[in-house]
C-alpha cells in the first residue's frame, strides 16, 4: 500500500431539487458549479480538495445521513466564513465552545435544501466531556434547523441535536 495521499475527495448525494441545491451551494460554496447538467451537478473546490455532485433523485434522499464539515484553522477563517454564509442569507445556527465530539469547538451550522446539515468548525482544544445534548447518537444529523424559507427562523439547538 503507497504512502501517499488522495489527491481529492469525492462525495455524491442524492437531491430533490437541482436547481435548488444549485442555488444553496453556489452561495454556501461561493462559486458557480462547475458543471450542470439535467438533474446532475458537480462543485470542483481547490480548498478543501473536494469534488461534491448533486444527483436529482427525490427517492434515495437518506434522512438518517448524518452531517457534513469542513474544519478550519483558526478564529479568523472561522469568522470570515460566518459573515460570507451570512451575508448570503444562509440560515444559520451558531454553537460557540460547545463541547462536542470530546473537543472544544465553535461553530456554525447551515442546512442544504434537502436537510443535509453542514458544519464548519474550529477545533479549540480536547474535552474529557461531551455535551449531553450530543449523547444521543440517534439524533446525530446535526442541530434542528427550521425549513427554510424567506420568513423563518433558525431555531437553536436542541437536546440531543447530535454533532461529530
Amino acid at each position: 500500500m503507497s504512502n501517499s495521499t488522495f489527491p481529492r475527495m469525492h462525495v455524491s448525494l442524492y437531491v430533490s431539487n437541482i436547481q435548488n441545491s444549485v442555488l444553496f451551494y453556489s452561495a454556501f460554496f461561493n462559486q458557480k458549479p462547475d458543471k450542470v447538467k439535467p438533474g446532475y451537478a458537480k462543485f470542483v473546490l481547490e480548498s478543501p480538495s473536494l469534488i461534491i455532485s448533486f444527483v436529482e433523485n427525490k427517492e434515495k434522499i437518506n434522512s438518517q445521513f448524518g452531517h457534513l464539515g469542513f474544519q478550519v484553522d483558526n478564529a479568523a477563517e472561522l469568522q470570515n466564513r460566518l459573515s460570507a454564509a451570512k451575508n448570503t442569507g444562509l440560515q444559520i445556527v451558531e454553537e460557540m465552545g460547545v463541547a462536542c465530539c470530546y473537543a472544544v469547538q465553535d461553530k456554525f451550522w447551515v442546512m442544504d435544501p434537502d436537510g443535509y446539515h453542514w458544519e464548519i468548525y474550529q477545533f479549540t482544544k480536547d474535552a474529557e466531556f461531551n455535551d449531553p445534548r450530543y449523547a444521543d447518537v440517534s439524533l446525530s444529523g446535526g442541530p434542528i434547523l427550521e425549513e427554510v424559507t424567506t420568513e423563518s427562523k433558525v431555531s437553536v439547538c436542541t437536546p440531543g441535536g447530535g454533532c461529530c
